[in-house]
Parts: C-alpha cells; sequence; structure tokens
C-alpha cells in the first residue's frame, strides 16, 4: 500500500526532540514527528496542595494535557474538555509505572503538556515529551517511555499514523507507549475493528517505532548534559 505521504507501512515521519526548552520549569521537552508538536514542563517533586491530597507513601502525579486553540485548522474553543480530562489521565497513567514515586513521599509532581501543532498522534507526542521532561527534572525513573501510533489503514499495518491516515474509513488507530529497557507496555488502545493478525503486526511496528523514538530521546537528553558538563549514564 502506498501510504498519502509516501512513506513505507512501517516508517515514521521526521522526528526532533529537545530537552530545556521552558526556563523556569524543573524540567521540560519538545517533541516534533511530524506536523505535530508537543511540548511539556514538569515541576517537583513539591509540597503538596491541598495538603489532604498528598500520600505518605509516594508522590502525586498529576497531568494537564492541552490542545491550542490555534495547533488544528478548525479553532478549537480554550480551555479544558471532556477529552483533555481523558488525555490528561490516559498520559499519566501511562507515564507513571516508569517513575520511582516512593522516592518522593508526601509530594507532588505536576506534569502540563500543550499541543501547540496537530496532525495525530497527539498523545502519544505528550507522552513521549512528558517522559524527557521528567528526565531532565531529575525525576528517578526506571525507564523513559516513548509512544507511537500504529494501525491498520485499508487492510496494511502502519506505523505513525498521519491525519490524512486516521480520517480514511474503516482506519484503525492504536497508540502504545511503552519502556524499551523492560519491554512493558504502558498504554495500549485502539479505536476500530481489526482482525488479531493486523494486530499483532501493528503492534509489532508499533514497538519498533518506540524504539527509534527511544533513542532520539537519549540522544537529546545527552545533547543538553555534555554541554553542560554532565554526562549521562546509557545503562542498555
Amino acid at each position: 500500500m502506498k501510504r498519502p505521504d509516501g512513506r513505507k507501512p512501517e516508517d515514521l515521519r521526521p522526528m526532533e526532540a529537545k530537552v530545556g526548552v521552558i526556563e523556569n520549569a524543573t524540567g521540560s521537552a519538545m517533541f516534533r514527528i511530524g506536523n505535530t508538536i508537543a511540548i511539556a514542563g514538569v515541576y517537583g517533586p513539591r509540597e503538596m496542595h491541598p495538603k489532604r491530597l498528598e500520600d505518605p507513601e509516594k508522590s502525586v502525579i498529576k497531568c494537564y494535557y492541552d490542545m491550542y486553540s490555534f495547533s488544528v485548522p478548525e479553532r478549537k474553543r480554550p480551555g479544558p474538555d471532556r477529552r483533555s480530562i481523558e488525555l490528561s489521565m490516559v498520559i499519566r497513567n501511562a507515564l507513571e509505572p516508569a517513575i520511582l514515586t516512593k522516592e518522593f513521599p508526601k509530594s507532588g509532581i505536576d506534569i502540563f503538556v500543550s499541543i501547540i501543532q496537530a496532525d495525530a498522534g497527539t498523545r502519544c507526542a505528550a507522552i513521549t515529551a512528558a517522559s524527557m521532561a521528567l528526565a531532565d527534572a531529575g525525576i528517578p525513573m526506571k525507564d523513559l517511555v516513548c509512544a507511537v501510533a500504529c494501525g491498520n489503514v485499508r487492510d496494511t499495518a502502519v506505523a505513525d499514523l498521519n491525519k490524512e491516515e486516521e480520517d480514511v474509513e474503516l482506519t484503525t488507530d492504536i497508540p502504545i507507549a511503552y519502556m524499551p529497557r523492560a519491554k512493558k507496555i504502558t498504554l495500549l488502545q485502539a479505536d476500530g475493528d481489526l482482525t488479531a493478525e493486523r494486530f499483532k503486526e501493528a503492534l509489532k511496528l508499533g514497538i519498533q517505532g518506540c524504539e527509534q523514538i527511544y533513542e532520539l530521546q537519549k540522544k537529546a537528553l545527552r545533547e543538553k548534559y555534555q554541554v553542560s558538563g554532565e554526562m549521562i549514564e546509557d545503562k542498555d
């Protein structure tokens, strides 16, 4: 199958990643895949407000996802809506297995992710950017989390759906988040119907895509800390 932008089924769109993009955040990152751009800022660990929400055994993770009004052709109404609230929970749940929350009891870690340009795969771009921002903030983690939307388009398994492919009738969208060192999936959703065989093919392409994104995440972190005179240990 020929994809609209000429890619092979396994190909990801062009990508870019940077860390340290928000000056007043504890940690921050930008991730671009195709025309989708996510910027994440992490604040904490810090004292919980209100105090009644603190956990004596671990840090409480809060996530706030927002898509800017100008990020899509049809202007989005400003402020949180049901979708942004749902995706905030999805992103937090995808990231939390990687975070060593017990290192910071009675504290809170706040993650803010903004989509400044959207062309499909926004939740996956948000997860990827937020994971780098957590690492940039020095939050102890088991692994980075990387994410990509794989799927099934016209009975062909593909990696990294774009908006044009998302809008094709009978397309199945499968967002996946993955911890490569642990080989653990932290998010797996499916919007649409497909056979077990096609699902396995799409899942395989998704994991391969996540591994490519993982290398880019590590490269972005290394570049920042090598410049600052520090080094990141690669335990792979």
